[in-house]
């Protein structure tokens, strides 16, 4: 067997699931184990295609609309977060309804509910058609939440009252450049109230600081993570700002593109927040059989954060 090329892959820390994945994925596991199956879930309950057929092996269904779902059996909610109008017709109807927003999504939400008690219009900084999006505007009647996804949006912004104006943003956006809307919105509106702490969440932020550090490093980045991942997708774009000359989303190992690793001796690898550590082992060990390979780790934060599950999930059933 000829002697493989040498290649040092620096894993990037944190990576991987965050707290408010973990706690959702445990949500539907304890749903299933408390009212067996099956357990429906409005939308992905996060966004890995791994993570979603893993929990529906065990008995999930993954509908997209509360319609789709029978009366009698339980229904969670996504960690994305639903509008306000979702958990409304499941009292309607009468439905068990577990909630599984991540608690940092469920402070958006009840800092838009805040603003809009004062009379203030909330500028939303997100991506148009992600549920975290829709499902934060959904919060508030039609008109009170005004969305802006670049610089360029702000100076088309048409408000109500330029004294009463506050923004949030998305927890999963990239972290500069959330800070360059933010700096139009303060320049276009100088009396517009900024959030009290930044709304991007720990984990997007801890995992896109991992990858900058790792980035000198390196002559190609892969990101592991769904392609409606918007925390994933986020850190690809980070890399590549960083001076990454070929930075890659991946879902798995059989995703690489073996060509255009020709000739790198240096690889930074993460995973978005909903990413299980299982793929980033699946992908090292195909680098195995190419390379001889070198793990290195470079931490820059370490996470211990872990929230509760619903009150009704420990409750006897």
């Amino acid at each position: 067997m000829p002697d493989l090329p040498p290649l040092t892959l620096y894993l990037a820390a944190p990576r991987g699931f965050c707290a408010g994945v973990d706690r959702a994925i445990k949500i539907v596991e304890m749903a299933l184990q408390k009212w067996g199956p099956p357990v429906y879930v409005r939308h992905e309950i996060v966004h890995n295609r791994f993570v979603v057929d893993a929990l529906r092996a065990q008995g999930a269904v993954f509908v997209e609309e509360l319609s789709e779902c029978p009366d009698d059996r339980p229904v969670v909610f996504s960690a994305h977060g639903v509008p306000k109008s979702v958990p409304a017709e499941a009292a309607d109807r009468r439905m068990i309804a577990v909630d599984a927003t991540c608690p940092l999504v469920t402070k958006v939400h009840n800092e838009a509910a805040r603003h809009h008690e004062a009379g203030t219009q909330m500028i939303y900084i997100g991506h148009a058609g992600h549920p975290e999006t829709v499902g934060t505007m959904g919060q508030l009647p039609p008109g009170e939440v005004l969305l802006v996804e670049t610089v360029e949006d702000v100076a088309r912004l048409q408000v109500r009252d330029p004294a009463k104006l506050a923004f949030i943003t998305q927890t999963t956006l990239s972290v500069d450049d959330t800070a360059g809307i933010a700096a139009a919105l303060k320049a276009r509106f100088p009396l517009i109230h900024a959030p009290a702490h930044d709304d991007i969440c720990y984990a997007t932020t801890n995992r896109q600081a991992a990858v900058k550090a790792v980035a000198p490093k390196i002559d190609a980045l892969l990101v592991i993570g769904a392609p409606n991942s918007s925390n994933s997708r986020r850190l690809v774009e980070v890399g590549s700002a960083a001076g990454c000359g070929y930075s890659m989303l991946i879902q798995r190992a059989a995703d690489i593109d073996w060509r255009a690793l020709t000739g790198v001796r240096a690889i930074g690898l993460t995973a978005g927040a909903s990413a299980p550590e299982v793929l980033v082992n699946e992908v090292i060990d195909a680098f195995r059989t190419r390379f001889a390979v070198t793990v290195e780790q470079v931490e820059t934060a370490v996470e211990d954060i872990e929230f509760k599950v619903p009150r009704i999930l420990r409750e006897p059933a």
